[in-house]
């Protein structure tokens, strides 16, 4: 077990030298810079948990002695570890209780613990009943706590993952990938932490292994993550979905009683899950966005929707829509703006395939305002179920 300890205190320092060697662009994002000096903190304390460990041979002494130690500084290394993704997160989603929860868990846990040493009248480090019990039920708060964590991040990721979809032109899951499994990880570590202390057998070693394998991932794809361009993209994101509607053209402006006589609209806009149904002549007058309609029709006719890298905000002002109108239409069809754009430019790719079966994949991806053939092939094998080879073919 002693080898097990001081190869985590060599690899927990490790870690903690390559958070702190970021590069200093870092520092410019605020929120960035403040969940890396978390992870920091927590990972000094994971460090310091297993230097004590190791220096002390507390499992020697028995499992009381070193559950002790663990509870003490595994409750704050989770929830500043926990804070981290939180802040990732963005401040706007972090509650008072998101802040302060760990803390309180903590401060309750050192308490009875505290107390539970005090009335046995034995030695802090003696091997009691009331000792053992009651750090079982600081092992249950703190997997309470962990469970409250996960659950927010979830909530929150869902969020970001709307306000991505809502903002960029493809999707943009990949983006935050890392913050999916990292919230898986520390659930799972949350789940092997009373066996880690707790438990002593042969498992042990093995439940350390795991652990730390989880805590590498953890710790390195966060620093691949904050030096991406990703966080400033995520920051854009949500800095637009909060943004006041633009008051000057709301509905009843003299700019919002254009006409609503309809485009032609190509085969592009009548298919796919997301794709605008614009209607006829007939039926717009019923539509309660008929503006909208009419613009959108317009650009899907001019197929503008096939120049890459469109953002909704940009798609809006091309399109000649308030920002706020654009996002309500979109919801109203029930479609993410990403969702919709693919829609449009795979029945486009369709339209190509049949049109110029002697284009590559690359050309058609090209065209259709695709900026990677890898994820053009990826998004037409989803939505038609049909490679491009394929649905040539057949």
């Amino acid at each position: 077990m002693g080898i097990v300890q001081f190869a985590a205190v060599v690899v927990l320092t490790l870690l903690l030298m390559k958070l702190l060697l970021l590069p200093a662009k870092v520092g410019m994002n605020r929120m960035v810079d403040t969940a890396r000096w978390l992870m920091i903190a927590g990972i000094a304390m994971l460090d310091l948990q297993f230097l004590l460990q190791y220096v002390l041979g507390l499992r020697a002494m028995g499992v009381t002695q070193a559950v002790l130690i663990n509870l003490v500084l595994f409750i704050p290394s989770s929830w500043v570890l926990s804070l981290t993704v939180s802040y990732m997160q963005g401040r706007a989603r972090l509650s008072r209780m998101d802040k302060w929860s760990g803390g309180v868990v903590w401060l309750v846990g050192c308490a009875a613990l505290a107390v539970a040493a005090a009335i046995d009248g034995q030695p802090l480090f003696s091997d009691t009943p009331e000792l053992h019990w009651t750090e079982v039920a600081v092992a249950a708060l703190y997997l309470v706590m962990q469970i409250y964590y996960s659950t927010r991040h979830f909530k929150n990721l869902i969020a970001m993952r709307r306000s991505l979809q809502n903002y960029y032109d493809s999707d943009v899951d990949d983006m935050l990938l890392w913050m999916q499994l990292s919230i898986i990880v520390l659930m799972v570590l949350a789940v092997m932490v009373p066996m880690l202390i707790f438990v002593e057998s042969n498992w042990l070693g093995i439940f350390g292994i795991l652990f730390f394998a989880g805590i590498f991932y953890f710790v390195d794809s966060f620093c691949f993550y904050v030096v991406s361009s990703t966080p400033k993209m995520v920051e854009k994101a949500e800095e637009d979905e909060e943004l006041p509607p633009d008051l000057s053209l709301q509905p009843g402006s003299s700019e919002d009683s254009a006409s609503s006589v309809d485009s032609p609209v190509p085969e592009s806009a009548e298919a796919g899950s997301c794709a605008p149904q614009v209607e006829n002549n007939r039926s717009a007058t019923l539509h309660p966005s008929p503006r909208v309609d009419s613009a959108v029709g317009q650009w899907i006719a001019n197929r503008g929707f096939c120049k890459s890298g469109l953002t909704m905000p940009v798609a809006a002002e091309v399109i000649g829509v308030p920002r706020y109108l654009f996002a309500a239409w979109l919801k109203e069809k029930g479609c993410t703006y990403s969702a919709w754009m693919t829609d449009l430019r795979i029945e486009e790719a369709k339209r190509v395939i049949k049109e110029h079966p002697e284009w590559n994949n690359e050309s058609i991806a090209t065209h259709c305002g695709f900026n990677d053939r890898t994820y053009f092939q990826k998004k037409f094998k989803e939505k038609t179920g049909l490679s491009p080879a394929e649905y040539l073919a057949s």
